[in-house]
């Protein structure tokens, strides 16, 4: 093992002489480009689950760089075999962080504004936000714990088929009822598309994010279909009948009722000019 470890000493000190290449412009541009895809790739990384398993792969590399440096033959032997699937096991691994990296980046502003419309119709209309409200605002004093997802550009109807088709049309006295203890539709999430309740009693993805513990399942499930949506989830608490409005998966606690309906009309009508490529228009 000593006479491996001078000998790697030997070729580095007798490692011919590197010469760096030419510096320019638009070498400075490529390192800043990967440095800052570098950092927000990083920033990422760390508000997952993905930063432990990240470490453990750096442990990994670790052993691998020690076991060529002293020439250990069978651990070697094993990274060299596990080498050939390791790009297989990581997609594996970080399956759902690389999903929601993927869904964020296409609901960003930058693509937001090449494939959105020109002008943008009301998802929904001032009264069915009225209606959403002084549901919620009822069962907040009743404490009836309830859980509406407000459909906006990315479609729902994977999430409504684990549920109760309904189709009918918004309003206060049917909120009240879904939600209602001991019926049976009472357990899940509502989904609202437009002016219509699409479906109740719907089963939606728990975020893997840490909480607060003052959260519940049905927050964790606001959060989680926010990730892999854009969403607007309405959420009344059972316990406390704090109302909580969650979008692009943070929570809004305690909100008022002129919160809930800026919340649920914000951004639906936007007449600036863009420029586009696609044009897919929702109507009421």
């Amino acid at each position: 093992m000593l006479a491996s470890f001078n000998e790697w000493l030997m070729d580095i000190t007798n490692a011919p002489v590197l010469y760096l290449p030419a510096f320019g412009v638009l070498q400075a541009v490529d390192i800043f480009i990967v440095a800052v895809l570098l950092y927000f790739v990083i920033r990422w990384i760390r508000k997952t689950q993905a930063w432990v398993l990240l470490k453990g792969i750096a442990f990994i590399l670790v052993i691998a760089l020690a076991a060529e440096i002293f020439d250990l033959v069978t651990v070697q032997w094993i990274v060299d075999n596990a080498i050939g699937m390791g790009l297989v096991v990581i997609v594996i691994l970080f399956q759902p962080e690389l999903r929601k990296a993927l869904e964020q980046i296409g609901r960003g502003p930058f693509l937001q504004q090449l494939i959105s419309e020109n002008e943008q119709t009301v998802l929904i209309s001032s009264h069915t936000a009225d209606e959403i409200t002084k549901a919620a605002r009822q069962m907040s004093e009743n404490f009836t714990g309830a859980l509406i997802v407000m459909e906006q550009e990315v479609d729902l109807s994977e999430h409504e088929r684990t549920g109760v088709p309904l189709d009918a049309q918004v309003s206060t006295q049917l909120l009240i009822s879904l939600f209602e203890k001991n019926t049976p539709l009472h357990d899940g999430a509502v989904i609202i598309r437009g002016n219509r309740v699409s479906a109740a009693a719907c089963i939606l993805p728990l975020s893997g994010e840490s909480l607060d513990s003052a959260f519940g399942t049905r927050h964790r499930a606001a959060v989680g279909i926010c990730e892999v949506s854009d969403a607007r989830v309405l959420v009344v608490s059972e316990e406390t009948g704090c109302i909580s409005i969650v979008s692009d998966g943070k929570i809004t606690r305690d909100v008022s009722d002129e919160a809930i309906q800026d919340a649920l009309l914000f951004g639906q009508l936007d007449k600036t000019p863009r420029f586009t490529f696609f044009k897919n228009r929702r109507r009421l």
